[in-house]
């Protein structure tokens, strides 16, 4: 017999009640705030649910509004971005909440085309905004959202796959958007990861991959550059030596680990430059957070 399909809405309905008694108690699930999700969204990209949990709060008890934010030096965000990596999204939420104030009087936009508009807000994360704070019928095409989906209706991933399964989530988002998305997403996260948890997924009955045998692998993941040694290791402590102070021209390179490698210190630190995420003064050469 074939798996049941995922186009009919009993799929909707048995994630929802898995969901139910199975979700984690995610503090961004208890928010509809706009600028929280968004927080949270930017948070999540590229780093754990274990990291970003006890800084989600913290950051939002110093800059609780987009107001709150644009108020004070991006400095001073990337300051309360330590421990989540990837300090440019702390820097692009600064200009965000900037252009919030600015351009849409302190509020975030409603509309999919005026989050977009926004700087370091993409595909992904306006429809979060329009799905977690206003319930509108779109879906969240995560890559875990895009792994699950997949495998249930039994083709590997490409862009005519995508495009596909958008059409699938966008079809079962208006029944509600919020526990859709929420469920789907918690799916692939515990579940149906790259290596999955079939005997206890909700949905096993549904999914053709397992019924076609579970080839293995189906997803192929982008292999993971390595972070030792690397510039982005060398940018990191650069970023977090800043957070405790001014740091002398002549002290660079060893900020950066890189104290025989004064060319490459140079070249990789200028980056930080170019991105935000430090300034040099012309008098003295120090350089600070912006």
């Amino acid at each position: 017999m074939p798996p049941r399909g995922v186009t009919d809405a009993g799929l909707v309905v048995e994630l929802a009640a898995w969901f139910g008694v199975s979700a984690r108690d995610l503090p961004w699930r208890r928010t509809r705030d706009p600028w929280a999700i968004l927080v949270s969204e930017l948070m999540l990209q590229q780093t754990g649910v274990t990291r970003v949990e006890p800084r989600f709060a913290a950051f939002l008890d110093r800059f609780p509004t987009p107001a709150a934010c644009a108020a004070v030096p991006a400095g001073d965000v990337v300051e309360e971005w330590q421990g989540l990596g990837y300090n440019r999204r702390a820097v692009n939420l600064h200009r965000c909440a900037v252009a919030v104030v600015a351009d849409h009087a302190g509020a975030l936009p409603t509309t999919l085309e005026g989050l977009l508009a926004l700087p370091g807000v993409g595909p992904y994360t306006a429809r979060a905004v329009l799905a977690f704070a206003h319930e509108q019928p779109v879906a969240c095409m995560d890559v875990n959202v895009t792994r699950a989906l997949s495998r249930l209706v039994g083709r590997p991933v490409d862009q005519a796959t995508a495009d596909a399964l958008a059409v699938i989530a966008d079809g079962h988002a208006p029944g509600g958007a919020w526990a859709w998305n929420q469920a789907v997403m918690e799916l692939g996260a515990t579940m149906c990861r790259p290596r999955p948890a079939c005997d206890r997924c909700p949905v096993a009955a549904r999914c053709t991959w397992r019924g076609s045998g579970a080839p293995d692998p189906w997803v192929r993941q982008r292999p993971q550059s390595r972070f030792e040694g690397s510039d982005r290791q060398g940018r990191g402590r650069l970023v977090d030596a800043l957070r405790a102070g001014a740091v002398a021209a002549g002290d660079v390179p060893a900020a950066m680990g890189w104290p025989d490698d004064v060319d490459r210190a140079t070249r990789v630190a200028a980056t930080l430059v170019a991105d935000g995420l430090a300034v040099v003064d012309p008098t003295t050469g120090t350089w600070h957070l912006p």
